[in-house]
């Protein structure tokens, strides 16, 4: 069996003589001690145990749940330019120690499985600014507790003064349903700042304003500063709080149901399925993607939507017919969307150019039409990873800059009633599990991952993504088993990813988020004529109870239950009438 993981571990590098007689052990309580005292963790996942332990009377144990991974931290003020040894005992199972905020690259290294007292050990060198570091353990999401002991990181001590004081004049400017916008007064002597929300760090600063992001809406935060130099880190600045507004569900998109279907209309060709007028579309399918508009080359970033000519399918409508099915649809709360790629539709965004293209030729469709937003489907190798692009959170891969560039310029233009949605093949997002990159990963074919970027970028924007869970490979889900097509536990194990968040295999121990399940649409055929990967009613039925319920579950084990789920996407509506509505039925019988 692959491993599921293919973390990076840096080589350890010998320090001189000379050095290792000025360093020191940097960590506060790293061998739990004294509780808790330095360290943070999150959900209250954290405590002390005296059994067992490597060294001494204690040692941490720290439990994740389904939407937590237990992570203890500690800030540690360290040297600028400088190399450091962090090392620690763990056991247990999928056991991670790191470092992040290096000024450089952020380290990370993790066991599978530690039934005993294990020594994990990874080294890095501070940037030339940095003067704190954060280290961390943390385990995975639903996999029992974990063990940590006898933390340390050794390397050179900050020079000698005093820590800069407490910030003042912090305030809250402008709030969103997901962020906050802070401010505060410079302080003398400070080389960064810290930012605290509910007590615990969560970002860092080198001015005096961040916004934190990630938040829920209509909740409550309260948030504090701290100024930092080599010397330390001052006392907490007074409290401000603020609350989030109630913003809107699946990305600003405030009237689609609570379960939605969604459904590709073959509005641009035709195949052995038949064409289907829009108008003809029953009131089932909230979602409508007409499929496709495509560009007149793969690099150009014009895209055209050429409607299906009459020689070719029988029965289209006119185009004024056309029109005003779309606004019939709309009057009765159905959303009505561009689709852009698919198959044959290679969609590359090599240039600024080309980006610029994109958004005014898919202004015009939307305009021309008064379509309330936009998928992207783009497959093939539309998207494909630079083989030096790792880093998920900060692509470099031009194809992935200019296409963020892209949504988020329509997504300013149109509002917040702008509908985006996404649908992704497998390989092009859970893949990313195992593979991220090209060449550090053996070869591995550059698209695995390659719509992770995207969806992490537009993630506060995206309204549904609906990964495509059929034309796919056998694909490894968080239970390191790999799950094949044509049953429940496929859709189960794929989705379970997506609400969880996973590790990116290339992205040197970064966690890809979870989604929240208001955003996710599960993928699939609507017969058996329409793709590979299709699944009987009843296999649907269970993979919803699942996950929804946590009840007629299979071999799988889910990290959570979801009864937000958005619902379901099929390709297509055609090929489901085409099947007598089998799809829709099911769907309808379902969430009523």
């Amino acid at each position: 069996m692959l491993t599921a993981l293919l973390l990076a571990v840096p080589g350890i590098t010998a320090l001189s003589s000379a050095a290792r007689a000025a360093d020191a052990d940097l960590v506060v309580n790293g061998g739990f001690e004294s509780g808790l005292s330095g360290w943070t963790c999150t959900a209250g996942s954290g405590t002390t145990v005296n059994s067992p332990v490597h060294s001494g009377a204690s040692a941490l144990q720290a439990t994740p749940a389904g939407s937590d991974n237990a992570q203890c931290a500690q800030t540690v003020t360290v040297k600028p330019g400088s190399q450091y040894t962090l090392s620690g005992y763990v056991r247990g199972s999928y056991v991670y120690l790191g470092a992040s905020g290096t000024g450089t690259t952020d380290v990370s290294t993790w066991t599978q499985s530690a039934p005993d007292w294990q020594k994990l050990t990874t080294t890095f060198t501070t940037g030339a600014s940095t003067t704190k570091v954060t280290i961390y353990t943390h385990g995975w999401y639903g996999t029992g507790a974990y063990y940590a002991d006898d933390v340390s990181l050794v390397g050179p001590g900050a020079d000698a003064g005093q820590p800069p004081a407490a910030p003042t004049g912090l305030k809250a400017g402008t709030v969103t349903s997901t962020g906050v916008a802070l401010s505060w007064t410079a302080v003398t002597g400070a080389t960064s700042y810290a930012v605290y929300r509910n007590g615990a760090e969560v970002q860092t600063a080198n001015g005096t304003s961040a916004t934190v992001t990630g938040l829920s809406p209509a909740t409550a935060y309260s948030f504090q500063v701290t100024a930092v130099n080599a010397a330390g880190e001052s006392a907490k600045s007074a409290a401000v709080t603020a609350t989030t507004s109630a913003g809107s569900p699946g990305g600003g998109s405030a009237d689609l149901p609570t379960h939605a279907l969604v459904g590709y209309l073959h509005a641009s060709f035709a195949n052995g399925s038949g064409y289907t007028r829009l108008a003809d579309v029953p009131d089932s399918w909230d979602v409508i993607d007409l499929a496709f508009g495509e560009p007149t080359s793969a690099t150009s970033g014009d895209i055209r939507f050429n409607r299906c000519p009459v020689t070719e399918c029988a029965g289209v409508e006119s185009d004024a017919d056309f029109k005003a099915a779309i606004k019939a649809k709309q009057a009765a709360g159905k959303k009505v969307l561009i689709s852009i790629g698919g198959a044959n539709g290679q969609v590359q965004l090599t240039t600024t150019a080309a980006r610029d293209a994109f958004v005014s030729s898919v202004s015009n469709i939307i305009d021309t039409y008064g379509l309330d937003g936009l998928d992207i489907d783009f497959e093939g190798h539309s998207l494909s990873l630079d083989t030096s692009d790792t880093d998920f959170k900060n692509p470099t891969t031009p194809v992935i800059v200019n296409l963020i560039s892209a949504l988020k310029t329509l997504k300013a233009k149109y509002g917040a009633k702008f509908v985006l949605s996404m649908a992704p093949e497998t390989f092009f997002v859970q893949m990313g599990y195992q593979y991220y990159g090209t060449g550090k990963w053996g070869g591995q074919d550059p698209r695995c991952g390659a719509y992770l970027p995207v969806v992490y970028a537009l993630r506060d924007d995206l309204t549904l993504l609906h990964v495509q869970d059929y034309n796919s490979g056998p694909i490894m889900g968080l239970d390191n088993q790999y799950h094949s097509m044509g049953g429940a536990d496929f859709h189960i194990a794929m989705t379970d990813m997506l609400l969880t968040g996973f590790p990116v295999a290339g992205d040197a121990g970064n966690v890809f988020p979870p989604l929240r399940p208001d955003q996710i649409a599960i993928g699939m055929p609507a017969s058996v004529n329409a793709g590979n990967g299709y699944v009987a009613p009843a296999e649907v039925t269970k993979a919803l109870d699942c996950l929804t319920r946590k009840t007629n579950c299979g071999s799988y084990a889910t990290h959570g239950t979801w009864p937000a789920l958005r619902g379901l996407m099929t390709w297509s509506v055609n090929w489901d009438r085409y099947s007598n509505w089998e799809f829709q039925k099911t769907f309808d019988a379902y969430f009523g």
